[in-house]
């Protein structure tokens, strides 16, 4: 018996459709994987399967949990089953982790409230939790001190906490490293067991491989193609399938680096971070020109973000010294967030922040509607709300806020992990070519090691905190390319 049944789901904002009628099931013991590009509307799906929808959009259908039959369109009446029947894992971890409370805290009041533990046992297992997922040291730290990858295991914790037979995930591995990705995957499978039920809403192809069980793949709100994992991958149906994993990084021609590099426009000497009472790293040396793209990859924790931090100045080195080009405005060097969400203001509208910065920069207002084309986003997004955007258009939305500034310097952290392969590749290009056409040095941080081989002019890979054989090693390649 199916644990799940939705049948004709869809979901339109007014007279505008977004989701056509999709219809599925979750059986016990079998994952589904909902695979498609950004926008294509497998988060709203999600969303309309757990009656959490944002305002003013409106869904239709049936949706059966076990022996309840419930209205689409009514999803008050979901409420009563999240946490015990349904749990979720959101897109965005920072907006489902209480910015108050330890990561630990959190994990144990979902065991103590939901699942009914003693306090005493609710901490033992919240404890137990992290150090399943790696972060036995993460305990007693805020959502804003951990990194996107760690906030994202800390919220897989608190969703399993509930003891809900169902779980929806959307987007579980953004911004992980591939060890990460495989390790939350056959987390969430382990899970899954025989009885349990899991639903997958991804653009990564690796996850949805390793995943495997049903595979239903979606494009503008409709199902292009829907199969077993195995066979689709093994021989897609469809051309728009075949497109999506042709785009994959692995595929990617590399790029043609620039034979006459500008100006160094930063440059590291001997760099050492500290975070707390730990070394992210030592030794490392770097010089970024004009028109270069620098890649810096690793695994979550290593300092990939808190190296191109402390280059942007936003945190102070414990030993070594940055230069940055002279002259240059402070507004030049800018950072492309891993997570735009923390980035956005919540309660404006996407054009109202837009509109800011083009009055900061002093450029056109139309060079917003030339950006807005280029990365395929849809000028009705300028009208919403951050929550009301997907993280994928979210990601261009906050590229294209940079760009408005003419920098000489980007700092991209992860500025991918929220695209599908199609997308992603797009922005990448963009990125690229504002090195190749307008000379801005770029640094690109990422844990696809494909990306940053076929992208950037020069790479550095940082270790693991405490490898010191590995750190020295990289530390020697990173001064030879200065």
């Amino acid at each position: 018996m199916s644990l799940l049944i939705a049948e004709d789901i869809t979901v339109r904002d007014g007279a505008t459709s977004l989701l056509s009628p999709i219809s599925l099931h979750l059986d016990p013991g079998e994952p589904l994987v909902i695979l498609g590009e950004t926008g294509s509307g497998k988060s709203l799906l999600a969303q309309a399967l757990m009656g959490t929808l944002p305002e003013g959009l409106e869904a239709k259908g049936r949706v059966a949990i076990g022996d309840r039959v419930l209205n689409a369109g009514t999803p008050d009446r979901f409420r009563g089953l999240w946490g015990r029947e349904i749990g979720v894992l959101p897109q965005e971890p920072w907006l489902s982790l209480d910015p108050l409370m330890r990561a630990e805290t959190q994990i144990a009041e979902a065991h103590r409230l939901v699942r009914g533990l003693s306090p005493r046992v609710a901490r033992a297992r919240a404890a137990s939790d992290l150090s399943e997922l790696g972060l036995a040291e993460a305990g007693s730290r805020f959502p804003h001190q951990l990194s996107g990858g760690m906030a994202q295991r800390v919220a897989i914790a608190a969703a399993r906490a509930g003891g809900a037979r169902i779980v929806i995930a959307d987007e579980p591995t953004k911004g992980l490293d591939a060890a990460r990705r495989d390790e939350v995957a056959d987390l969430l499978l382990s899970e899954l067991g025989q009885a349990g039920g899991l639903l997958i809403i991804t653009h990564d192809l690796s996850l949805a491989r390793r995943i495997g069980g049903r595979l239903i793949v979606l494009r503008a709100g409709e199902v292009v193609e829907s199969g077993t994992t195995r066979d689709i991958f093994a021989a897609p149906g469809q051309a728009y399938t075949r497109e999506l994993f042709a785009a994959d990084p692995e595929s990617w021609s590399p790029r043609r680096s620039s034979a006459h590099p500008g100006p160094a426009v930063v440059s590291a000497e001997d760099l050492a971070l500290v975070r707390g009472q730990r070394t992210l790293f030592q030794g490392v040396s770097l010089k970024i020109a004009a028109g270069q793209v620098f890649g810096v990859t690793g695994p979550s924790g290593c300092g990939k973000s808190s190296l191109g931090d402390a280059i942007l100045e936003l945190i102070p080195p414990a030993h070594g010294r940055i230069r940055r080009q002279g002259g240059a405005h402070p507004f030049a060097f800018q950072k492309l967030y891993q997570d735009p969400v923390a980035a956005f203001p919540r309660k404006r509208r996407i054009g109202e922040a837009l509109a800011d910065v083009v009055t900061m920069a002093g450029c056109a207002a139309r060079e917003v509607d030339v950006l807005m084309e280029s990365l395929g986003l849809d000028p009705k997004l300028l009208q919403r709300r951050p929550g009301a955007v997907s993280g994928g258009e979210l990601q261009r939305l906050s590229l294209l806020r940079v760009l408005l500034r003419k920098p000489a310097f980007i700092f991209a952290d992860e500025p991918t992990s929220r695209l599908d392969p199609i997308t992603q590749a797009s922005v990448i290009r963009l990125v690229t070519g504002a090195a190749d056409t307008d000379g801005i040095a770029v640094m690109i941080v990422s844990h696809d090691q494909a990306l940053i081989r076929n992208t950037a002019d020069n790479v550095l890979s940082l270790s693991e905190p405490g490898n010191e054989e590995t750190a020295l090693r990289h530390r020697r390649r990173a001064s030879s390319l200065s």
